[in-house]
């Protein structure tokens, strides 16, 4: 297959990756990692990225068809964006967002006004997206108390959903393993069906399914109590589990829920917005208008941290007069940096026409990747733009579901590892059933879905066999 390759193009840095991994096995606390895993094993160590490239210690390159972590909308190494960064940093390195401004977050602020749907006109800066989720859940308490409904505290949300790590935006998560080490949660949060369709005894029915999941929706508010429930957080194309894709009419319809209860409908897009799914946000790609929006990753290509809480003009006015304050900061949130770099990640969506480009060539990769069913492990492929998942099956016919130690064995035991020696990064996921998910950075194209279509098919096919025989 050719991959992983020593490319004697890429930049020439040395590293002695011995002394690397001794020190990152004894001093580097890696997230969400099994660190005994790598007693007896390297730790993979990424040193430096082109376009939708990496290379790691070794200088072995890889494919990256995750975008870092769904981020990286721009590509690895852009020196302009670095650029801007510098440019800033020599300027005015950092100063707080705390009863002060500075030039980046007015202008960054503004612009993301102006491409933001409809009345979404007041931006709260985070570092990150589960501070972005967390920030919008206590601006959403402390709004309904300063319009006299201090009831209203509880947040619905969908199964499997992921919404964030912090303990706000984890109870709102919907992954129970996630969420048992660190119980009791923050209260008020409940989870209603998801729109994964696989499976399901309606999945031919789009308008059946649609009704369903959004009456489960007011159901819930109805069980809770209307005038307790403060918002609903919905992804476009819900993340965790395998890109779930709302049926046609579903967030029309939770509109007219949340509208007819008072709630508010936060848009969580820390993943899709700034063009994963072809739109600047995912809900203009399905023409919905919500409250809130979160959003971080992609708003800087990942060149550095930075999250945003955009919200509708009535949000705000409580805050507009007399003593009142939001009562809510970060110290870095709006950092000068980032929003430089913001500024400039969008200055070049528009200059590149980003958006366009996913758009006219969204349809190519989906095909590339839709041609994976006759691989019998391959059992659905969903999503939208460059955002798309495999789910794995243990019987095409029957779609029959892996065990829990098999989907181990499958993707732990195999498939992660198998595809990075091939030379392809992306995600393999068990928080629902065993996934494949590939998010590109958006400036793929047909070169990049040749490799990732060949590679997988190759993996894959290895995975399926191997099963058998197992």
């Amino acid at each position: 297959m050719g991959y992983p390759i020593v490319d004697t193009n890429r930049p020439k840095h040395a590293y002695d990756v011995d002394r690397l991994n001794d020190q990152a096995r004894r001093h580097l606390w890696m997230h969400f990692s099994r660190l005994g895993a790598y007693a007896e094993h390297d730790v993979p160590i990424i040193a430096e990225g082109k376009g939708c490239y990496l290379w790691d210690a070794h200088g072995n390159r890889y494919l990256d068809s995750l975008s870092g972590l769904f981020t990286v909308q721009l590509g690895h190494g852009r020196a302009d964006l670095a650029e801007a960064a510098r440019d800033q940093a020599e300027t005015l390195e950092y100063f707080p967002i705390w009863s002060y401004a500075h030039p980046p977050a007015i202008e960054l602020a503004a612009k993301l006004a102006e491409l933001a749907p409809g009345d979404l006109n007041r931006v709260f800066f985070t570092t990150g997206g589960s501070e972005a989720v967390e920030s919008a859940w206590k601006l959403a308490r402390q709004y309904f108390r300063a319009i006299g409904q201090p009831e209203r505290y509880k947040v619905i949300a969908r199964d499997t959903a992921y919404h964030g790590t912090t303990m706000g935006a984890l109870a709102i998560t919907g992954v129970s393993a996630l969420k048992e080490p660190f119980e009791p949660l923050t209260p008020g949060t409940s989870h209603v069906m998801n729109t994964n369709r696989f499976r399901h005894a309606l999945e031919d029915d789009e308008a059946a399914f649609m009704a369903l999941s959004t009456d489960a929706i007011e159901q819930r508010i109805l069980a809770e109590g209307p005038e307790t429930v403060a918002a609903v957080y919905l992804e476009p194309v819900q993340n965790a589990g395998g890109c779930f894709v709302p049926p046609a009419g579903y967030f029309q319809r939770v509109r007219e829920i949340c509208d007819r209860h008072g709630v508010l409908l936060v848009s969580d897009e820390v993943i899709c917005a700034f063009g994963r799914l072809g739109t600047m946000f995912g809900a203009q790609r399905y023409d919905y208008q919500p409250d809130i929006i979160t959003a971080a990753k992609g708003l800087t290509s990942g060149y550095s941290p930075l999250g945003a809480v955009i919200c509708r003009d009535f949000l705000a006015e409580p805050f507009l007069e007399g003593a009142a304050s939001f009562l809510h900061g970060i110290t870095f949130g709006g950092h000068p940096v980032s929003c430089a770099v913001g500024l400039k990640n969008l200055e070049l969506f528009e200059d590149e026409q980003i958006l366009e480009h996913v758009q006219a060539n969204e349809a190519e990769f989906r095909a590339r990747i839709d041609s994976l069913r006759d691989v019998p492990i391959v059992g659905d492929v969903r999503g939208a733009g460059y955002f798309l998942a495999l789910e794995l099956v243990a019987d095409p016919e029957t779609r029959a579901r892996f065990t829990k130690q098999q989907g181990e064995e499958l993707l732990r035991g195999f498939l992660s590892p198998r595809l990075f020696e091939a030379g392809l990064i992306c995600r393999t996921d068990d928080r629902g059933d065993p996934v494949v998910q590939l998010s590109p950075p958006l400036i793929a194209g047909p070169e990049e879905f040749d490799i990732i279509e060949t590679t997988l098919r190759t993996c894959l096919t290895e995975a399926w066999k191997r099963m058998q025989s197992a």
